[in-house]
């Protein structure tokens, strides 16, 4: 009888995958998988495989700018390996707030009281519903109880939150009346009326949506979700007239003047910057926000902060136009 041949050694298969570039554990991974499969030759064909589950850099040739599966807005973050006061208040010589440094300047962007930062724009909306609303009430409008990217749905938001969703009007016309009547209705404990920013789709023809000045009338607080994260909707940092594809998209900015009482943003979209979530508006708001327990579960690292701040002192000193990379390519 022939005896069987023995299978090839699993150290010298991964020591030929070396040129792969991936670290040797990861080789004999690879080679053992090979060798298990019966098809050992198949072994630089597998590493290859796994090397491209890796996040690669690309060239974005898809015309769509803040693509979401390639990262949206490109953005080059370089620092040293040092400390920085992340938590620490040079003045006092005691632990100090990560939301301070960041925050303020981005009050001051967006016209508002006061400013913090969460990690994303999703956790920004639950975080302020949570803080201000739960175990009540928030009408939202039948067009805007939407499901973005990600499977982000507005009613699941709200009852992670711990509020009650209440839809107000029609998926096509919603009124200020109907936001009243909701408010008024004697079964409703209005905490906060939350207008959202359809972002990826449009209903047209017999349609009909109510402002944020006009919902700034309620007597309850007016919280935006403006979504892609455009600053000022007259773009100053651009020579000319706005970009008519940005024509009818909120902005921090305008929606603050309009009455807006909190509003929350992209940073990784049309603001240019790392990914995070900007809660902006009234102090008293904001604070709120800070002293909810989810705020230390959501909070963006230094990485982060650091790249959000050098990005607003951009925005500030008028030179995103040239400076920041998506505004570069528009």
């Amino acid at each position: 009888m022939t005896a069987p041949s023995r299978p090839p050694s699993v150290d010298k298969l991964a020591r030929s995958l070396n040129s792969s570039g991936l670290p040797h554990p990861i080789c004999v991974d690879v080679a053992r998988a090979a060798i298990e499969a019966g098809d050992p030759d198949s072994a630089a064909r597998r590493a290859d495989e796994f090397r491209r589950t890796l996040l690669t850099p690309v060239v974005n040739a898809t015309g769509v700018l803040l693509h979401t599966n390639l990262g949206r807005a490109p953005l080059a973050h370089h620092q040293d390996a040092s400390a920085q006061t992340v938590e620490f208040n040079l003045d006092t010589g005691q632990r100090g707030s990560r939301q301070a440094a960041v925050g303020q300047l981005y009050a001051r962007l967006c016209g508002a009281e006061a400013a913090m930062v969460v990690n994303n724009n999703a956790a920004a909306v639950l975080l302020v519903v949570a803080a201000l609303a739960a175990g009540k009430d928030v009408p939202v409008s039948r067009g805007e109880s939407v499901e973005i990217g990600g499977s982000f749905r507005v009613p699941e938001v709200i009852e992670q939150s711990g509020a009650r969703l209440v839809d107000v009007g029609t998926t096509n016309r919603t009124r200020l009346r109907d936001y009243e009547a909701a408010i008024t209705r004697a079964n409703v404990d209005a905490a906060m009326v939350l207008k959202v920013h359809p972002s990826n789709y449009r209903v047209e023809g017999f349609v009909e949506e109510t402002s944020i000045a006009d919902l700034a009338t309620l007597d309850v607080p007016v919280v935006a979700d403006i979504g892609s994260g455009l600053i000022d909707a007259t773009v100053p940092w651009m020579k000319g007239a706005p970009p008519a594809w940005l024509a009818g998209e909120p902005a921090a900015v305008q929606a603050i003047a309009d009455g807006a009482d909190l509003i929350t943003f992209s940073a990784d979209k049309l603001l240019g910057g790392p990914q995070a979530g900007i809660i902006a508006g009234r102090a008293d708001l904001v604070e709120r926000c800070l002293q909810h327990p989810l705020a230390r579960a959501l909070r963006p690292g230094g990485l982060v902060l650091a790249a959000l701040q050098r990005i607003a002192l951009i925005y500030l000193d008028r030179q995103a136009g040239t400076e920041i990379p998506f505004w570069k390519m528009v």
